[in-house]
């Protein structure tokens, strides 16, 4: 059964979300792994299984700064159920993403996707483009929840929790989807989706991470993400 959603939730989770924050000073101790630790980003391939080269850098303080063509980057490790964490900036009328439980659709790499834009270049964007959602499936699960912007100087919070079939984005400690795979609510937005001719899509149970090259300079930093398969629900 799905559980009904309160605003008595909302409130719970976002004191959850401010005594699970994460910097680089405890998400180690707390048993995160740090995916962009190294300059030769070794936990990443191009997406088609070369090493990173151009486009792609990690800055000093760990920022991975995309400037130019770098193309999509794909993790070497698989995951399930997870807990993400980053950081992430975008340029003026930038537009990117970050997916998950990646596959290969045919000749696609496809995924998940919690959307990274400059909404407010972009006014008449369909809800389900915009920043935080589940691209092109759905929009804020409830009408309380509203994102949180930033000016485009500053860097954002975004975090995807996956566990026990239930899908959850947040932006800046505000939870905006909140989704179960697999039900008749979920089946119809991918039916009214561009994925709708990919059989299965989203129900992989394990996949790969991307971070996309929409040809828009992007900023990353302390991306952080623990498995959760088998863990008590978070």
């Amino acid at each position: 059964m799905v559980p009904a959603r309160s605003s008595f939730t909302m409130a719970a989770l976002l004191i959850s979300w401010c005594q699970l924050c994460l910097d680089g000073s405890n998400a180690l101790a707390q048993g995160y792994t740090n995916l962009i630790s190294d300059a030769s980003l070794s936990q990443w391939t191009k997406a088609d299984g070369k090493p990173v080269d151009g486009g792609w850098v990690l800055e000093p303080g760990g920022v991975l700064h995309l400037s130019g063509k770098g193309g999509n980057l794909i993790s070497r490790d698989e995951f399930g159920d997870f807990d993400l964490w980053f950081e992430y900036r975008i340029s003026e009328k930038g537009n990117n993403g970050i997916k998950y439980r990646v596959k290969k659709y045919g000749n696609s790499l496809l995924g998940l996707e919690y959307q990274i834009q400059d909404d407010q270049a972009f006014p008449k964007m369909a809800e389900k483009h915009r920043t935080a959602s589940l691209y092109d499936l759905f929009v804020p699960s409830q009408p309380f929840y509203v994102r949180d912007y930033k000016p485009l100087s500053d860097y954002n919070v975004g975090r995807i929790v996956v566990q026990n079939g239930r899908v959850r984005h947040w932006m800046n400690g505000r939870l905006i989807i909140d989704e179960y795979f697999g039900t008749p609510r979920w089946m119809e937005a991918v039916a009214n989706s561009k994925f709708r001719n990919h059989e299965g899509f989203g129900q992989n149970t394990v996949g790969r991470l991307m971070l996309t090259d929409h040809n828009s300079e992007v900023w990353l930093r302390n991306v952080f993400i623990r498995r959760l398969d088998g863990c008590s629900q978070i």
